[in-house]
């Protein structure tokens, strides 16, 4: 009997798994840096469900903030949010998983902050609530561009709830000592810097990685199904864990050395580019 000779794969179609999950981080990945996302890369995603690929925003955002993107994808996924210490269902309106820290721990963290640099200023995230001591907009994230605090009142006001994020915000140089200070002093929290002025603390526990594993077995795909494109280092563990990895082109050296691919900036549309690479998107 003659064999018939191998399959050829394309050079732009790479020989993977059929991938069934594409998660996707929000700031500086799919958004460029105007905030937009490009027409063909909407288009794209938006058409994924439709031909069975769950999409999965995976952000350091909270719900509020991530709203307008996922409803102009039409999507009805799982949210991945507040680098994986949130997993949030839109359409229900509905926790699905919760890993916050101690309202106790997060007190110590910031006395210990202001200790060192009393003009440290200090944000809560409990859910998808915003709870400050100074709303101060000298220094903030782009979220706190987009919405004002649900309270601003004394720390012991809401510091008596567990605590999904806490952020410390300051100068680049300030936010240098306190990462280290955070980093050495409190071995249960993980401390990430996407941002010279920010510091992002959650629960150790906590990584996107994580998250994404969680929400692929919930939706039945295997890892090796598993599309992650990021940028910073708070999409390293998500990449690491994912069957197919893609940094975009402006994106952290340690994330590109993770990456299968690397794909155009964020300002080049390379969520688009990724998507047709692995055969999920037209020219």
């Amino acid at each position: 009997m003659t064999r018939l000779p191998p399959a050829v794969v394309p050079p732009h179609r790479p020989a993977v798994p059929p991938i069934g999950l594409v998660a996707v981080d929000l700031d500086g990945t799919l958004l460029t840096d105007q905030k937009q996302i490009g027409k063909r890369t909407a288009k794209a995603l938006a058409s994924l469900p439709a031909r069975g690929v769950k999409v999965v925003i995976a952000s350091a955002r909270p719900p509020r903030s991530v709203r307008k993107v996922y409803e102009l994808l039409g999507l009805d996924t799982w949210q991945i949010n507040y680098n994986g210490a949130l997993i949030w269902d839109h359409p229900g309106l509905a926790v699905v998983h919760h890993q916050p820290m101690s309202a106790e721990l997060v007190a110590v963290i910031v006395n210990r902050a202001r200790q060192v640099y009393p003009d440290c200023l200090v944000s809560c995230e409990i859910l998808d609530k915003w709870f400050t001591d100074r709303f101060d907009q000298t220094y903030t994230t782009e979220t706190g561009r987009l919405f004002e605090p649900d309270l601003v009142a004394p720390l012991w006001m809401f510091l008596s709830q567990p605590v999904t994020k806490l952020m410390l915000l300051g100068p680049g140089w300030m936010m240098d000592d306190l990462a280290a200070l955070v980093a050495a002093e409190f071995p249960t929290v993980n401390v990430v810097r996407s941002d010279p002025e920010l510091i992002q603390v959650t629960d150790a526990a906590v990584s996107k990685g994580a998250a994404l594993h969680y929400v692929a077995e919930a939706y039945g795909v295997p890892m090796t199904r598993v599309m992650a494109i990021g940028d910073e280092t708070n999409d390293l563990e998500m990449l690491q864990a994912a069957g197919v990895a893609v940094a975009v082109g402006n994106a952290n050296p340690a994330v590109k050395a993770v990456a299968h691919w690397v794909a155009p900036s964020n300002n080049d549309q390379g969520v688009h580019a990724a998507l047709l690479r692995f055969g999920l998107a037209e020219k």
